[in-house]
């Protein structure tokens, strides 16, 4: 999706009543250039300026006048969110008391709360609530939304509905609207064409595992490869999940749907990128044919490794991902997993782990994941715990030793997988708001995508 949203209004229409945006430490201020009714309005209902609350404000004749929201100082994104869910009907138009307003950050907010999910249940006929903003910020707004209701819609589908096929063809949808190149290795080839490891964790489901490719821009231009963990769903396989830790497992190729809306925002922006998304499609199923605890698996890179858990399957999806992207030494490539229960534990559902051995490129994403209002929390690869992957037998071991640092240990097994690229970073992301918030309503969750789409703008331009 990346044409109009229906949560603005239409160039032209209405414009809308007003909607204030004013700080806590503004409000008395602006108060006091208020009518006479609304200060008694709003002293009657004993309205109190907190961050993200509004209020409606009357008119002569008893009916809605406007609003006023109080924002954060600065504002935040969340602050439109929260007052997309609190105005009634009708198209509404923002007003800053200082004059100063970022429109585009405030559509997006706005747009991010009017997401739903529509797929299994019809929703409430209820007449629409918009904002009227100029274009230019509102068609930015649309298109990062855009990018961010696919991912989420990919997330919140259920596995039953979105297998490796359906996964390979929401990818190809998305390369079609952009004329990009688009190609899958499917079934058997994928051994003939050297990716061994993915076929392994795929090779039990009845939908066959497949390698998805994306290539989109100008061959002259910079090099930016995207690869996702898209694991549809994930059993644990022989080493399997307890049943309460399988409830979410259809969320297991939140990867894949965050590069692949980051992929279309990237389009749709028209940056100045080569642009190349890679994504492992597969499901990890139990099934006579499926890999074993103490197997020694290939990999693309020649690398063997022995399987210590049959549950750590995304970490050798990626790895061919990786060997194959690594081979081309893009200018940045970022890989997206929900990988390890370890980065849920230590950094909660909102920030995703970041791993990366180049200083320069981790200072970047943070500060871009700053400014994008979606924050990302470093953690170490630390070099001596590459002795946890220590096999007797192969290469590499998946799963780390001892049961401590998870989420680092992964990224030290990822890293065995990149040889050639200096800017490379892991990003171990949960995908899913565990509870429903403004804007960010409970159920899948596009996880970085807005840090990560910051970043690529900062380094290649817009």
């Amino acid at each position: 999706m990346t044409g109009r949203l229906s949560c603005f209004a239409e160039p032209g229409q209405a414009e809308g009543k007003p909607v204030w945006a004013v700080s806590k430490s503004q409000y008395a201020g602006w108060l006091e250039q208020q009518p006479e009714t609304s200060r008694n309005w709003l002293a009657a209902g004993r309205f109190e300026p907190k961050p993200q609350r509004t209020a409606l404000l009357p008119d002569a004749a008893g009916g809605v006048a406007g609003a006023v929201l109080i924002a954060s100082d600065p504002a935040e994104l969340w602050d439109y969110a929260a007052l997309r869910q609190a105005l009634p009907a009708g198209v509404w138009r923002l007003a800053a008391a200082d004059g100063r307003l970022d429109q585009a950050r405030a559509g997006l907010g706005w747009a991010l709360a009017s997401y739903q999910f529509q797929r299994y249940r019809k929703p409430a006929d209820e007449p629409p609530v918009q904002l009227a903003i100029e274009p230019a910020p509102m068609r930015r707004a649309e298109i990062v939304a855009s990018a961010i209701y696919l991912a989420r819609d990919l997330i919140n589908t259920g596995a039953g509905d979105l297998g490796p096929a359906e996964l390979a063809a929401a990818c190809g949808a998305v390369a079609d609207r952009f004329d990009a190149s688009f190609r899958t290795i499917e079934g058997e080839a994928l051994l003939a064409q050297n990716y061994p490891a993915i076929h392994a964790v795929g090779r039990a489901s009845s939908q066959a595992p497949r390698l998805v490719e994306l290539v989109w821009g100008d061959q002259a231009a910079p090099k930016v490869t995207l690869i996702g963990k898209g694991v549809c769903f994930d059993t644990g396989g022989l080493d399997i999940k307890p049943s309460a830790a399988m409830l979410l497992m259809k969320k297991d190729m939140g990867g894949a749907a965050v590069t692949l809306g980051l992929a279309q925002a990237i389009m749709a922006l028209r940056l100045p990128v080569r642009l190349r998304l890679l994504i492992g499609a597969v499901e990890n199923s139990i099934a006579g044919s499926a890999f074993r605890p103490g197997d020694v698996l290939a990999t693309r890179r020649g690398l063997t490794v022995e399987i210590g858990n049959t549950d750590a399957e995304g970490r050798l999806v990626l790895a061919d991902l990786l060997t194959e992207a690594d081979r081309e030494q893009p200018a940045l490539m970022l890989d997206c997993a929900t990988l390890t229960g370890a980065a849920r534990v230590a950094l909660g559902p909102d920030l995703p782990a970041l791993l990366t051995p180049d200083d320069a490129l981790a200072a970047d994403l943070l500060a871009a994941g700053q400014a994008a209002e979606d924050p990302l929390w470093r953690l170490p690869l630390h070099a001596p715990y590459r002795e946890m992957l220590d096999s007797p037998i192969a290469d590499i071991n998946n799963a780390g030793s001892g049961g401590m640092a998870g989420a680092i240990t992964a990224g030290l097994f990822l890293k065995d997988f990149v040889t050639e690229t200096a800017a490379w970073a892991h990003l171990d992301l949960y995908a899913w708001n565990p509870s429903g918030r403004p804007g960010r309503p409970k159920g899948g969750e596009a996880t970085a995508l807005r840090a990560l789409l910051a970043l690529v703008e900062r380094r290649f331009g817009g």
